[in-house]
């Protein structure tokens, strides 16, 4: 999937890179014709939707507890199948589809037993397509399988930490983890951030490298899209008066002193990771600061 760029008509378009995604694209048949085939829906599928209700920041009491969030345009939740636990049963790739709760595309699975399902969709994967997942399926882009059954060295995403639990790690457009080696029960894999750690050999992660890779080339181009998006103008702590911010005040352009927050919490350099976290003994290289 390209970007767009855009011709300086507009104030707003001059800067606006915007990624490319066709609704429709040419196939060759089986016939040898050549036929325009619907890549992407216009609507999500219903019985996979529900309602999202906008917080706009506030708690339950209705007073603000996370500042510049608000607005934004109304979004539906599509309810993605991070588990792929509907082993051996063969499903088909029937459209690829914008998500707007993720960078990354999403794919919706027409399974042969009936049961409808949406996944991450990684680059490669192709309407029509079909995919597995369990213990028995080939390695290929798009299957799930537990980490004991992929090749040493294969690229991997949406992988769980847990068995069972659901992929939480390598999900948003573009990343990908490695499994670099296994040491008894236990894989080890380099994550995205550069971080090597140990996870078990029975959680499960799909092949292949996340689609929409192109999206950290994206710009906006104006501060309206993220109005849209829902976020407010943040105003940064060296501009605020002593009163509102540890970094305010001052005669003139002040510094504002060491970088921290609101709270008075160190913002560059002081770690906050408890050292008695159980997690620290299955990590074996931190990540790259």
């Amino acid at each position: 999937m390209a970007v767009k760029k855009f011709k300086p008509t507009t104030p707003g378009q001059r800067h606006k890179i915007i990624g490319v995604f066709k609704r429709e694209e040419q196939v060759i048949n089986k016939d040898g014709q050549q036929e325009v085939r619907k890549s992407t829906a216009n609507a999500p599928e219903k019985s996979l939707i529900v309602g999202k209700r906008s917080t706009g920041g506030r708690n339950s009491s209705g007073h603000l507890s996370t500042r510049y969030r608000g607005g934004g345009h109304k979004r539906k939740l599509r309810l993605i199948d991070f588990k792929r636990t509907n082993d051996g049963v063969p499903a088909v790739v029937k459209t690829i589809e914008y998500d707007p709760n993720r960078s990354a595309r999403i794919a919706l699975l027409y399974y042969s037993d009936g049961q409808k399902a949406y996944m991450i969709a990684p680059n490669g994967l192709e309407v029509g397509q079909t995919v597995v997942s369990g213990p028995d399926a080939a390695p290929e882009v798009g299957n799930s399988l537990p980490l004991a059954k992929i090749p040493v060295g294969t690229l991997i995403h949406c992988i769980e930490l847990r068995p069972g639990q659901g992929a939480s790690m390598a999900r948003s457009a573009g990343t990908f983890a490695q499994l670099t080696s296994r040491e008894g029960d236990y894989a080890i894999i380099k994550l995205p951030s550069g971080e090597t750690r140990k996870v078990l050999l029975s959680c499960r992660a799909t092949v292949g490298v996340v689609g929409n890779s192109e999206h950290s080339l994206e710009s906006s181009g104006k501060a309206g899209r993220s109005r849209w998006q829902g976020r407010r103008p943040h105003n940064r702590g060296v501009v605020m008066n002593p009163v509102d911010h540890p970094m305010g005040g001052g005669e003139g352009r002040q510094s504002g002193g060491h970088p921290r927050s609101r709270t008075g919490l160190y913002a560059k350099g002081l770690k906050t990771r408890s050292p008695k976290k159980h997690s620290s003994k299955y990590i074996i290289e931190r990540r790259k600061k």
